[in-house]
């Protein structure tokens, strides 16, 4: 009978709760940036790619 009680307590238990919420939050956002980034990444080097040639080009007085 005590292991009822036991496990009614364990079931009630609510502490982990947030924790569990924090990683599966903090996983999406880590996934949502992963995609982002593979999206842009393109963009991202052609970007980079202009700007370079321009400092190379720009001559500093």
């Amino acid at each position: 009978m005590t292991e009822y009680f036991d496990i009614k307590r364990f079931r009630d238990e609510e502490d982990g709760a947030v924790t569990v919420d924090w990683v599966v939050l903090t996983a999406s956002v880590c996934g949502l940036v992963v995609l982002a980034m593979a999206g842009l990444q393109g963009n991202m080097t052609s970007i980079g790619q202009a700007v370079q040639n321009y400092l190379s080009s720009t001559s500093v007085n």
